[in-house]
């Protein structure tokens, strides 16, 4: 699974899926596809209602020339709302700020009302940010149930099989930020 291998190579270690996991969405599952080309690897669940990407990787020789947004306009023409999950900026780590800086290029948007925290095999908890582009306005609170999905039939894709445990319980892992009410 070169695949696997490339997306290991660049994805934190708390962001990888078993790659039985993997496998098994790939031939089981047949809302998850995987795109892979020399350029780019594109992981992703495609609903009725809505697109998830698990994973997007553009090569190091292809960054920076338009790959990455060419994958994104792809998935855009399907006229469905997108969701993905990027790192929060890490003041010590470039890659974090270019990664929020290309998704919102292309047109995303931060769902800052979400609260998405997940914990790792080793029991620490791993935030993440919730980023989507949609077609026409689309609430934060339809992103997390869009979310939820993403999270049941993905992330927990028979992962008592390969983690002993559900990881990603929507029920646990996503919150609508408490706003206050004018007074």
């Amino acid at each position: 699974m070169d695949w696997y291998d490339r997306l290991n190579e660049y994805f934190p270690e708390e962001e990888m899926k078993h790659p039985g996991q993997m496998r098994d969405l790939i031939e089981d599952k047949d809302a998850y596809h995987k795109k892979e080309t020399e350029d780019y690897i594109l992981m992703y669940g495609e609903f009725s209602s809505f697109i998830f990407v698990d994973y997007l990787l553009v090569s190091a020789h292809t960054r920076g020339k338009g790959t990455g947004t060419k994958v994104l306009r792809y998935l855009k023409q399907k006229g469905k709302p997108i969701l993905l999950e990027v790192e929060p900026i890490d003041e010590h780590n470039e890659d974090t700020r270019k990664r929020v800086r290309f998704y919102e290029k292309n047109g995303f948007i931060k769902a800052d009302q979400i609260v998405y925290q997940r914990e790792t095999d080793d029991g620490d908890v791993l935030d993440m940010d919730i980023y989507y582009w949609s077609p026409e306005n689309i609430s934060q609170e339809e992103v997390m149930k869009k979310m939820a999905t993403a999270c049941e039939e993905i992330h927990n894709f028979r992962s008592k099989k390969y983690y002993g445990r559900i990881k990603a319980d929507p029920e646990e892992v996503l919150e609508m930020k408490k706003t206050r009410a004018a007074s």
